[in-house]
């Protein structure tokens, strides 16, 4: 990736973000993904002239195009390679104890999918790999040479929602050993046929095998928790996320964290104890509008939800 690739990057639904953040001076913000820094410009191009920002990702290479996307911002802007996950731990390290937004854009971005050598574009020849961070031990090779195939089915079912996990799975034994991402997309394309809305057939089991390869929903799940326990009364949480899986496990934990019981509705009386930390913004996800998806047709899967931090005791 060169220095080109950050400007080329659409960050979708970014007014839609900046309006839900409401970036202000003085105020202190943290990108959970901030991929080559086009939210994070825009968050501190809005909290000029002192408003911070720490930007997280777990891929290096994002975080080299940041640093020069975010370069004239000085130390307003500070980077660190790092999951989200590690939020607490990372914000700690700076010294800053509470923040008042919180942006999680769960999607891949345009120059990790171009990029061949990733391996996240079955329409690219590449090697199998699908890490966000290239010093994590387990490749999507790994996986698809190594699991057994009712291993595989599972994985393909549970985190692709592939209805022809099994099919799938069992092709991929039969061809074994598999090295690109294109002889696995072809794989996939012998059993699953293209849909009338002009899905890949090889779609879902790339989106499984990512998904597995990265434990993408339980480091989002550590993630909003951490997220909501740094924001300050009246700080904002949003979070943007590209399938249902993703915007499945956001709408929970945001619907979970805006109520004051979370017993089954069979039980007579309240035992829990759990206290509401969160306002819902969002009843229903945000979505593009057509001119940002004709424009970005990434745009088009792209869910936002937005929450308020209640008032932190």
């Amino acid at each position: 990736m060169d220095e080109s690739d950050a400007s080329s990057h659409t960050p979708v639904l970014y007014q839609e973000v900046l309006a839900a953040l409401e970036p202000r001076a003085g105020a202190r913000y943290i990108d959970g993904t901030v991929g080559a820094g086009g939210h994070a410009q825009g968050v501190l191009e809005a909290s000029h002239p002192d408003g911070e920002l720490l930007g997280l990702d777990r891929d290096p290479a994002a975080i080299a195009l940041a640093r020069r996307r975010l370069k004239p911002f000085g130390k307003r802007a500070i980077l660190r390679q790092s999951s989200f996950a590690e939020m607490v731990d990372r914000t700690a390290a700076v010294r800053w104890k509470r923040v008042q937004g919180v942006l999680l854009d769960l999607g891949l971005s345009s120059m990790q999918l171009d990029d061949a050598r990733r391996g996240f574009s079955f329409q690219k020849e590449g090697p199998l790999d699908m890490r966000f961070d290239p010093s994590q031990p387990v490749t999507a090779a790994d996986l698809v040479n190594g699991l057994p195939e009712r291993d595989l089915a599972d994985l393909l079912a549970r985190y692709g929602e592939e209805r022809q996990a099994r099919k799938i799975a069992a092709a991929i034994i039969a061809a074994r050993p598999l090295t690109t991402t294109t002889e696995l997309a072809d794989v996939a394309a012998s059993v699953v046929k293209r849909t009338r809305s002009g899905i890949h057939p090889a779609t879902l089991t790339f989106q499984a095998l990512r998904i597995a390869v990265n434990d993408e929903l339980r480091t989002l799940e550590i993630g909003l928790e951490q997220a909501v326990s740094l924001l300050a009364g009246g700080g904002r949480l949003a979070v943007i996320s590209f399938h249902s899986l993703e915007d499945r496990v956001v709408k929970h934990f945001l619907r979970q964290e805006s109520k004051d019981c979370i017993c089954p509705p069979e039980r007579p009386m309240c035992t829990c104890g759990h206290k509401a930390q969160l306002r819902l913004l969002t009843q229903r996800p945000i979505q593009a509008q057509e001119a940002e998806v004709q424009a970005n047709p990434r745009a088009r899967s792209a869910r936002l939800r937005v929450a308020e931090r209640l008032d932190v005791a």
